[in-house]
């Protein structure tokens, strides 16, 4: 099964990543395709590939956010356009800290954002019975030994950048005591932290990755997938390049900071004596201003109450830019645009905006809603009147009613007394053209004990439905609802999480978040905009695109997140 409407389908209209080096972009322009792309292409043409087959390969610990979108894109997207295959592939080698709960959910991200994977999904766990038995031959090549020290002494003597590691005191044991020991981690003899299988390397190696790492620890922990067989578990490190060669995966394609782990993927390969030899190919990882993807910290915002869970719209989690109303379009767009590079940089959150502006264009029907309602009284409209307008300027989708009542709402902010220069809207004895129906003028305000304007009495000039008044020009157009038959709505208004293009600018992250990044406005809609059902997307005519919420919306109490705003300030490079 191949991905639908990947990648590769979408227009062609990167945008470089403006921390490349020069050379490579240069390069990279000139072939037409991205370094990870000419390898492929070299490969097949030399042969050392058949068939490309890519996975994409998520740790079932938590839930998928913006950088994974653009890995997804990367596995997904290579796959269709070589004609080759990608898998799905869990990597559960942590217990621990995985959960059905996460399975469930990567695989639903990953057809919402349009992509189907090779086959069933698969599981590193279902592969333990081989990495066991690799471990083993590994034990009898003298490439690997089980190491008593505690995890204290094994850290202190691992060394560092500058200084060589010791070898731990059991690294020559026999081969024969080392199987032994082995098979009594297996069965669970040891407590968790009482002994490891480690590689058997190079402690002075320059690259610390390659100073004996640990392939196997002991956990007395059930597995979502296997229950309580196993005793052990395997190092994501491990278990990761020898899920790659079982499945054949010909192209391993991860982030710049697995650069300095390859070795050890190229050695364990080799040492296994695998009949697939899959190669690793590292790229820049995903990062995006006033944007945080740890996991770690995300939790953190969701266990303190910072945001309501992890599909809280103001969260860069697939879920929460789901609910917050994105599309899988604007995304895949997104990562398109953003491409492939070998230097890491900072993608502006303004482009990722742009993108999803995009997607939503042709695709948004329009309505109105008032977000902060003012009354007017329309003094000489004869009778209600429903007025019908198609749901799109330049898409058919088809029509809706608007009534028009002798009583509406506009915005507030659409009402100036004394109003500034270049004021374009309301004002008293001033006319505006109410939007798809009469022009108004305002002949009379109404105000409060307080002097605050609580309602404004218009007059229609009846000749003006459809068509421009004779003799003047009123230049201002509002949007406006029913007060009698619209609807009351919640309407979320989301803004970006943090303040800081930087959020880890300053001694704590969390004293850069945003405290406007949500405010709850009780709005009026226009009768056919209750009728949404969740996740149908709309442009609320004059203010941004909105979207019924995935789980709180109903025609009976209708609630809106706001997508974004009108505004667009990112300028796309032009070809």
């Amino acid at each position: 099964m191949k991905p639908n409407d990947v990648v590769s389908n979408l227009p062609n209209n990167p945008t470089p990543n403006t921390h490349a080096s020069v050379d490579s972009a240069q390069q990279e322009q000139q072939a037409g395709l991205d370094f990870v792309r000419q390898v492929i292409t070299d490969d097949l043409a030399t042969g050392r590939a058949k068939q490309i087959v890519t996975r994409f390969p998520p740790e079932p610990n938590g839930y998928l956010h913006i950088g994974h979108v653009k890995a997804i894109c990367l596995n997904f997207g290579v796959a269709e356009e070589f004609d080759g295959l990608c898998n799905l592939r869990f990597d559960d080698t942590n217990p621990d800290a995985e959960e059905q709960e996460y399975v469930d959910g990567i695989a639903n991200d990953v057809k919402w954002l349009g992509f189907n994977w090779n086959g069933e999904p698969r599981y590193a766990s279902g592969y333990f019975d081989q990495l066991y038995a690799w471990a083993v031959q590994l034990i009898e090549q003298g490439d690997a030994y089980v190491d008593l020290q505690s995890p204290e002494e094994i850290k202190l003597n691992r060394g560092s950048f500058v200084e060589p590691g010791k070898n731990s005191p059991y690294r020559d044991a026999s081969i024969e005591e080392n199987l032994t020991r082995f098979e009594k981690m297996r069965s669970g003899e040891f407590k968790e932290g009482e002994a490891v299988l480690r590689a058997k390397i190079d402690m002075a190696s320059t690259n610390v990755h390659m100073r004996d790492p640990i392939l196997y620890r002991v956990l007395h922990s059930e597995h979502h997938q296997t229950g309580d067989k196993w005793k052990i578990y395997p190092m994501y490190d491990y278990a990761h390049p020898l899920s790659d060669a079982i499945e054949g995966i010909t192209h391993s394609l991860c982030t710049l900071e697995f650069q300095d782990h390859r070795p050890f993927y190229d050695w364990i390969v080799e040492k296994v004596k695998s009949k697939a030899v899959p190669h690793q190919y590292e790229s820049s990882r995903l990062n995006v201003d006033y944007t945080i993807t740890s996991k770690r910290k995300l939790r953190k915002l969701v266990e303190g109450g910072y945001v309501n869970g992890w599909d809280d719209p103001r969260m860069p989690t697939v879920v929460g830019m789901r609910r917050r109303g994105f599309t899988p379009e604007g995304l895949r767009d997104f990562c398109k645009r953003v491409g492939v590079s070998k230097t890491d940089g900072i993608v502006d959150v303004a482009m990722l905006e742009f993108c999803i502006r995009q997607s939503l264009e042709n695709t948004a029907a329009r309505g109105m809603a008032v977000l902060s309602p003012l009354k007017v009284t329309l003094t000489n409209l004869p009778e209600d009147m429903d007025l019908t307008h198609a749901r799109h300027p330049n898409v058919d989708m088809g029509d809706r009613v608007i009534p028009l009542t002798k009583e509406i709402y506009i915005d507030r902010k659409d009402f100036e007394e004394v109003p500034p220069k270049g004021f374009k809207r309301l004002v008293p004895d001033g006319e505006v053209r109410l939007r798809h129906a009469y022009v108004i003028k305002c002949d009379e305000v109404i105000k409060d004990a307080n002097g605050e304007v609580i309602e404004l009495k218009c007059s229609i000039d009846p000749e003006t439905l459809g068509k421009n008044p004779e003799g003047r020009k009123v230049k201002g157009v509002i949007h406006w609802v029913s007060a009698t038959k619209g609807i009351p709505a919640e309407v979320r208004i989301y803004d970006r999480l943090f303040t800081e293009a930087d959020p880890e600018t300053g001694d704590d992250y969390l004293a850069n978040l945003n405290p406007e990044s949500l405010k709850i406005v009780q709005a009026v809609i226009e009768p056919a905009l209750a009728q949404a059902t969740p996740e149908d997307r709309f442009q609320f005519e004059r203010e941004g695109y909105f979207v019924a919420d995935q789980y709180d919306h109903s025609p009976e109490k209708p609630v809106f997140n706001r997508i974004l705003d009108l505004k667009d300030s990112f300028k796309p490079e032009k070809k």
